[in-house]
Protein backbone atom coordinates (compact mmCIF):
# COMPACT_ATOMS: atom_id res chain seq x y z
CA UNK A 1 0.00 0.00 0.00
CA UNK A 2 1.12 3.26 -0.50
CA UNK A 3 1.66 6.51 1.62
CA UNK A 4 2.41 9.80 1.10
CA UNK A 5 3.55 13.03 2.89
CA UNK A 6 2.48 16.60 1.49
CA UNK A 7 4.15 19.82 2.79
CA UNK A 8 1.26 22.61 2.87
CA UNK A 9 1.30 25.87 2.93
CA UNK A 10 -2.16 27.03 4.42
CA UNK A 11 -3.50 29.59 6.73
CA UNK A 12 -1.04 26.90 9.07
CA UNK A 13 2.22 25.38 7.29
CA UNK A 14 1.70 21.94 8.30
CA UNK A 15 2.15 18.47 6.77
CA UNK A 16 -0.75 15.80 5.31
CA UNK A 17 -0.02 12.51 5.98
CA UNK A 18 -1.98 10.19 3.72
CA UNK A 19 -2.04 6.77 3.62
CA UNK A 20 -3.99 4.26 1.08
CA UNK A 21 -6.71 2.08 3.42
CA UNK A 22 -9.65 0.76 3.36
CA UNK A 23 -9.97 2.00 -0.15
CA UNK A 24 -9.00 6.13 0.23
CA UNK A 25 -6.47 7.68 1.74
CA UNK A 26 -6.97 8.14 5.83
CA UNK A 27 -5.25 11.64 6.20
CA UNK A 28 -4.01 13.24 9.43
CA UNK A 29 -2.47 16.95 9.77
CA UNK A 30 0.87 16.98 11.45
CA UNK A 31 1.52 20.75 12.48
CA UNK A 32 5.32 20.41 13.41
CA UNK A 33 6.09 17.69 10.81
CA UNK A 34 6.61 13.71 11.24
CA UNK A 35 9.27 12.47 13.65
CA UNK A 36 12.25 11.25 12.63
CA UNK A 37 14.42 10.29 15.44
CA UNK A 38 13.90 7.23 17.21
CA UNK A 39 10.75 7.96 20.20
CA UNK A 40 10.00 11.44 19.25
CA UNK A 41 6.38 12.16 18.60
CA UNK A 42 4.28 14.90 17.37
CA UNK A 43 0.73 15.70 17.43
CA UNK A 44 -1.52 14.36 14.20
CA UNK A 45 -4.90 15.74 13.56
CA UNK A 46 -7.21 13.18 11.57
CA UNK A 47 -9.23 14.61 8.65
CA UNK A 48 -11.33 13.65 6.61
CA UNK A 49 -10.55 10.63 4.01
CA UNK A 50 -9.58 11.75 0.31
CA UNK A 51 -9.39 10.20 -3.03
CA UNK A 52 -6.31 7.65 -3.51
CA UNK A 53 -5.35 9.81 -6.16
CA UNK A 54 -5.14 13.45 -4.30
CA UNK A 55 -1.86 11.52 -2.55
CA UNK A 56 0.31 12.78 -5.81
CA UNK A 57 -1.26 16.02 -5.52
CA UNK A 58 1.39 19.08 -6.32
CA UNK A 59 0.08 22.35 -6.96
CA UNK A 60 -1.56 25.32 -5.49
CA UNK A 61 -5.36 25.38 -4.11
CA UNK A 62 -6.95 28.65 -5.18
CA UNK A 63 -7.77 31.30 -2.42
CA UNK A 64 -11.59 31.27 -0.95
CA UNK A 65 -11.33 27.30 -1.58
CA UNK A 66 -10.95 24.66 1.60
CA UNK A 67 -7.19 24.45 2.29
CA UNK A 68 -5.99 27.41 -0.24
CA UNK A 69 -1.89 27.49 -0.39
CA UNK A 70 0.84 25.78 -2.00
CA UNK A 71 1.11 21.89 -1.76
CA UNK A 72 4.44 19.86 -2.08
CA UNK A 73 5.19 15.92 -1.68
CA UNK A 74 7.76 15.96 1.32
CA UNK A 75 7.77 11.85 0.84
CA UNK A 76 6.14 8.97 -0.44
CA UNK A 77 6.22 5.54 -0.64
CA UNK A 78 4.90 2.14 0.25
CA UNK A 79 4.42 1.10 3.39
CA UNK A 80 3.43 -2.08 5.45
CA UNK A 81 0.68 -2.39 7.65
CA UNK A 82 2.09 -4.13 10.78
CA UNK A 83 -1.26 -3.53 13.41
CA UNK A 84 -4.76 -1.41 13.24
CA UNK A 85 -7.07 -1.47 15.64
CA UNK A 86 -9.36 1.62 16.73
CA UNK A 87 -6.96 3.32 19.15
CA UNK A 88 -3.19 2.15 17.06
CA UNK A 89 -2.12 2.04 13.71
CA UNK A 90 1.10 0.45 13.55
CA UNK A 91 3.08 0.79 10.22
CA UNK A 92 6.20 0.33 8.56
CA UNK A 93 7.38 2.97 6.26
CA UNK A 94 9.82 2.70 2.83
CA UNK A 95 9.52 6.02 1.52
CA UNK A 96 12.68 8.24 0.61
CA UNK A 97 12.49 10.50 4.58
CA UNK A 98 10.21 8.19 6.53
CA UNK A 99 11.33 4.92 7.41
CA UNK A 100 11.36 2.31 9.67
CA UNK A 101 8.25 1.85 11.94
CA UNK A 102 5.99 4.16 13.36
CA UNK A 103 2.92 4.07 15.36
CA UNK A 104 -0.07 6.08 15.28
CA UNK A 105 -1.99 5.83 18.99
CA UNK A 106 -5.30 7.69 19.89
CA UNK A 107 -5.15 10.62 22.26
CA UNK A 108 -8.20 11.57 23.20
CA UNK A 109 -7.40 14.13 25.65
CA UNK A 110 -6.24 16.54 22.83
CA UNK A 111 -9.45 15.96 21.02
CA UNK A 112 -11.78 13.38 19.26
CA UNK A 113 -9.87 13.64 16.26
CA UNK A 114 -6.08 13.39 18.19
CA UNK A 115 -3.51 10.73 17.65
CA UNK A 116 0.15 10.85 18.78
CA UNK A 117 2.52 9.84 15.96
CA UNK A 118 5.91 8.28 17.05
CA UNK A 119 9.14 6.96 15.30
CA UNK A 120 9.88 3.57 16.41
CA UNK A 121 12.59 1.53 15.03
Amino acid sequence: MKFSVQEHFATHHHYDLRMEMDGVAKSWAVPKGLPLERGEKRLAIQVEDHSIDYMDFEGEIPEGMYGAGRVLIWDKGEYELLKRSKSEIKVKFMGEKLRGEYILVKFPRAGKNAWLIVKGN
